[in-house]
């Protein structure tokens, strides 16, 4: 499971919601492990395992900050509160390049979750932590980061990432002209 990829969107498992993850085994930490390592790869801030085609309740993330590695991987994850302040940030996806957008989110959250052995913990999260939480989440309830903006923002969002992939993809082809 060491050489997972990102998902392209559009993509119907961004509408499947994940399973729940009952056994706790080497499986499970291979998966975590290939997550971080698609994060770290790709640049990004974290992952949920929807997005590397696996329909697990599991997020992979790592913020980095500092140049420090502090990876945080949640298992079955759950919000259990969320403050009434909100924030408002620029968020994007790395299945859905070229995209970014605003988004409103609770400024704070505290979430239960598991880790990979299974133990039991409790987390307090605000910045840009708690905003990365609820987005990677999202994809485990058959969500994306484009839900939380008009319909009609969001189609035309996606018809101009496919039409730039498209190109992307032609100007890669070495009968690609500049």
């Amino acid at each position: 499971m060491t050489n997972l990829e990102l998902v392209p969107a559009p993509n119907p498992i961004f509408r499947m919601k994940a399973a729940p993850v009952t056994s706790f085994d080497d499986e499970l930490k291979e998966l975590a492990d290939a997550m971080l390592e698609v994060v770290y790869r790709k640049r990004g801030l974290g992952i949920g395992a929807n997005m590397v085609g696996v329909l697990k309740r599991v997020i992979a993330i790592d913020l980095q900050e500092n140049g420090e590695r502090m990876p945080l991987v949640c298992i079955n994850p759950e919000i259990v509160s969320q403050s009434s302040e909100t924030i408002s940030r620029e968020e994007a996806s790395l299945c859905f390049p070229g995209i970014r957008v605003e988004i409103e989110r609770p400024a704070r959250v505290e979430i239960t979750y598991q880790d990979v052995d299974g133990k039991r913990h409790k987390l307090a999260a605000e910045d840009w932590l708690a905003t990365v939480i609820q987005h990677e989440m999202e994809y485990l309830d058959g969500r994306t980061f484009l839900d939380n903006v008009s319909k009609l923002k969001r189609d035309r969002l996606i018809k101009k990432m496919v039409k730039d992939m498209a190109h992307e993809r032609k100007c890669n082809d070495r009968s690609c002209c500049p």
